[in-house]
C-alpha cells in the first residue's frame, strides 16, 4: 500500500510532471503504433509541413491534457478520483511521446505556445475539480468527447502517405473516447451543448495557433 501523499509533495510532484511536459522528452511506456502498411511513397515537403502542423496541434493537445488531469487530481475531493486522474495522466504521457517522435520524424517542433496552454489548462483543471468531483469528471468526458472529434478530423486530414501518423492518431482516438466513457460511467455530470459549443470554440483558438506556431 503506498503511502498518502501531503498536499506539498503532490505540488511538487505536479510541478516536477509540468516541466518534464514542457521541457520535451516525454518517455512513454508503449512503443508507437505500428501503421497497417507501409506508406505508398515519401512524403513531398507541402505534405510534410502539413503532417507536421497537425501532429504539433495533436502534442499541443496532449500538454493540455496534463496540465487539465493535473489540476483536476489537486482538487479532487475523493482520493480514489485523485487516483483515478493521475493514472490517467500517466496513460496520455504516451500519447504525448508519439506525438514528439512523430515531430521528430518530420523534422518538426512542438509549439511555442505550449507553457500557454499548459498554464490555461492546469487552471482550468483545478477549478474544474474545486467545484465537485461529479462536475470534474463531466468536464473531463466532455473534452475527450472533443479531443476525439479532433483527432478524426485529423485522420481525414493528414496525407495518406503519413501511415505513420494516421496509426498514432488513430489509437489515440480509441483511447480518449474510452477516457470520456469511463468518466461519465463513473458518475460524471453530462454538460450540455451550449457549454461543449464553448468549450469547442476555445479548442479551435488553440488548434488553429498551434499549427504554425
Amino acid at each position: 500500500m503506498q503511502p498518502r501523499l501531503s498536499l506539498a509533495d503532490r505540488l511538487i510532484h505536479h510541478l516536477d510532471r509540468g516541466l518534464r511536459t514542457l521541457a520535451g522528452g516525454a518517455a512513454g511506456t508503449r512503443p508507437p503504433p505500428a501503421p497497417a502498411a507501409a506508406p505508398p511513397r515519401p512524403l513531398d515537403e507541402a505534405e510534410r509541413r502539413h503532417a507536421a502542423g497537425l501532429m504539433r496541434v495533436n502534442h499541443a493537445g496532449e500538454v493540455c491534457a496534463q496540465a487539465l488531469y493535473q489540476g483536476q487530481a489537486l482538487t479532487a475531493r475523493d482520493p480514489a478520483l485523485r487516483t483515478v486522474l493521475e493514472r490517467a495522466a500517466d496513460e496520455e504521457i504516451d500519447h504525448l511521446a508519439w506525438c514528439e517522435e512523430r515531430l521528430r520524424a518530420l523534422g518538426s517542433r512542438p509549439s511555442f505556445l505550449n507553457p500557454l496552454w499548459y498554464l490555461l489548462s492546469l487552471g482550468l483543471g483545478t477549478a474544474a475539480g474545486a467545484l465537485g468531483d461529479r462536475l470534474s469528471l463531466g468536464f473531463l468526458a466532455a473534452t475527450e468527447e472533443l479531443v476525439s472529434e479532433h483527432l478524426e478530423r485529423h485522420l481525414e486530414r493528414l496525407p495518406a502517405a503519413d501511415t505513420a501518423s494516421a496509426a498514432v492518431v488513430a489509437q489515440m482516438r480509441a483511447e480518449e473516447a474510452r477516457h470520456a466513457d469511463a468518466a461519465l460511467a463513473a458518475g460524471g455530470l453530462p454538460f450540455p451543448p451550449p457549454v461543449k459549443a464553448l468549450m469547442r470554440l476555445a479548442a479551435t483558438v488553440m488548434t488553429r495557433t498551434s499549427y504554425r506556431l
